[in-house]
């Protein structure tokens, strides 16, 4: 299913579905037998809700005034009488695509918009139409990093349509010998092997007697991990808190079901820092206060874990995942401001909620 951004002149506040073809080109070859069973002819684009900070009253007034669609900032400001600020948020969602404008250019567009200067909002020039003044020449700025981009859809949409943060170190992964998520499916089940991917769920289900399940995902596809109690216990902080993981075990494969059985896990989160600035450096170099704000942002928008369903202390051990955390991020020069390295870092971690 194809899925479209975010954009001022063709989003409503929900989801809505738009017409388009099928692509088959799209499908994973995993699902490639589908392919003359699916007859969808729809895309699904994201909502204005899908933004955080925008609310539903003030976007109603964006549709209601948009009639066959805006061609500037400027006129959207006019027609729909929102706040600078409002516009300034669907600036960081990069909500005007169909503008022509990219992220960094229709920020700088907002800057111009001084409601005590305007002169079309003076009376004397109430009932001229935006067309009737002369416009500023655009600016032309240099393009955002495409990593730079990702970690702003992630901080302002909290996922991504552009690139998956993971896709930005997969050099990286392989010089640690670290498997793709969609290669699992070619191997021997037995086979020893390590993957890495961000967390998106972790359980552990009463009848499990313990066991937690977890999946990550990486840029081609998600993997499902089992955690046996001891090795939670090994690794209690890391599984409870950790955004990016490397997982090395066993995978075992039974009629297409496919897993791996953990035996070691480390956290790797603080090598999406790099990412924020639209720089891969290599992964044990410092990293800058300014990444560490940026992926911090990313923190509570990745890993959006379901809760396990046993209470579990997971403020033990936490002092030992910030240790780790610090250690790297630490940076040549110890008068390098840490304080803010060391809030991104606390942000990073979850605030002390306790699975259920």
């Amino acid at each position: 299913v194809e899925i479209r951004p975010v954009d001022v002149n063709h989003s409503a506040f929900d989801q809505t579905l738009e017409a388009a073809p099928f692509d088959p080109g799209g499908m994973k070859a995993r699902h490639s037998d589908m392919r003359e069973a699916i007859r969808t002819r729809h895309a699904v684009r994201l909502g204005f809700r899908q933004v955080k900070g925008l609310g539903a009253e003030e976007m109603a007034a964006l549709v209601a005034a948009r009639g066959p669609g805006y061609d500037s900032i400027r006129d959207l400001w006019l027609r729909s009488g929102l706040r600078r600020a409002t516009i300034e948020r669907l600036a960081d969602a990069d909500g005007f695509g169909s503008l022509g404008l990219s992220r960094r250019d229709a920020l700088w567009a907002c800057r111009a918009l001084d409601p005590n200067g305007a002169a079309e909002r003076l009376p004397l020039f109430e009932r001229a139409s935006a067309k009737d003044l002369q416009a500023e020449p655009d600016a032309h700025l240099p393009p955002m990093p495409v990593g730079e981009e990702v970690f702003n859809d992630y901080r302002f949409l909290s996922l991504s349509l552009k690139a998956h943060p993971v896709s930005f170190l997969r050099a990286a992964l392989e010089r640690r010998r670290v498997l793709a998520n969609e290669t699992l499916a070619t191997l021997r089940s037995g086979s020893r092997v390590a993957v890495a991917g961000l967390v998106l769920i972790r359980q552990r289900p009463g009848s499990a007697k313990g066991v937690i399940f977890m999946t990550i995902e990486d840029e081609t596809g998600i993997a499902n991990i089992i955690v046996w109690p001891k090795i939670f216990e090994r690794f209690r902080p890391v599984v409870l808190g950790a955004r990016f993981v490397k997982v090395t075990g066993r995978m075992q494969s039974d009629r297409e079901v496919i897993h791996v059985v953990a035996d070691d896990i480390e956290d790797l989160t603080p090598l999406l820092m790099p990412i924020a600035s639209g720089d891969v450096p290599a992964v044990d170099e410092a990293e800058t206060d300014e990444n560490a704000e940026a992926v911090a942002s990313l923190g509570t928008a990745l890993a959006r874990a379901d809760e396990i369903r046993r209470p579990v202390d997971e403020q033990r051990g936490q002092a030992k995942l910030l240790a780790r955390h610090r250690s790297m991020l630490t940076t040549p020069d110890p008068a390098h401001r840490p304080g803010i390295a060391d809030r991104a870092v606390r942000q990073v971690l979850p605030k002390g909620r306790n699975f259920q």
